[in-house]
C-alpha cells in the first residue's frame, strides 16, 4: 500500500547550479548528496515537510537522465511514493496489470529500495516506489 509521496525527482542538466537556484528557492540547502554509480546520476535532496526533492544529474552519456534530459528537457523525471513492503507492492501492482520494469528492488539513493512502473502505464508518469532500507 502506498503511504505518501516521498520524493518528486527533477532531471537536472547541472547539480552545482541547480542546487544553487533550489537553495534560493526554497530558503535552505540540500541536506545530501549521493552518487548513484548503478543509475549513473548524481543526486540531491531537499527536505520540505514530509516530502523531499531529489535533484538528478547524470554522470554518464547513456544513463536514463542523460537521456531523458536529450528528449524531454530539464523537470520533473518521476514521483516517488513510501511504501512498507516494496516486495509485496512489487506482485500486487503486476497483478493489477501495471507494467513494473524491476521484479526485484534495486538499491537507491537516500537509503531506499526502489522500483519503477513504466510511464504508458500510468498515464504519461514514471512512479518510483521506496522503502527504507533497515
Amino acid at each position: 500500500m502506498f503511504k505518501k509521496v516521498e520524493h518528486i525527482g527533477i532531471a537536472v542538466k547541472s547539480l552545482k547550479d541547480s542546487n544553487h537556484l533550489f537553495e534560493k528557492l526554497f530558503g535552505k540547502e540540500h541536506y545530501k548528496i549521493e552518487a548513484v554509480e548503478s543509475e549513473g546520476v548524481n543526486t540531491a535532496f531537499f527536505q520540505l515537510g514530509e516530502t523531499k526533492i531529489e535533484l538528478l544529474e547524470a554522470t554518464k552519456d547513456d544513463s536514463p537522465i542523460s537521456k531523458f534530459i536529450e528528449k524531454k528537457g530539464e523537470g520533473i523525471h518521476h514521483i516517488a511514493y513510501e511504501v512498507e513492503d516494496i516486495e509485496a507492492e512489487i506482485s500486487r501492482l503486476k497483478e493489477e496489470g501495471f507494467t513494473v520494469l524491476n521484479d526485484k528492488p534495486k538499491k537507491g539513493a537516500d537509503n531506499k529500495l526502489v522500483a519503477f512502473l513504466h510511464p504508458k502505464s500510468t498515464q504519461g508518469v514514471l512512479v518510483e516506489i521506496c522503502q527504507e532500507i533497515n
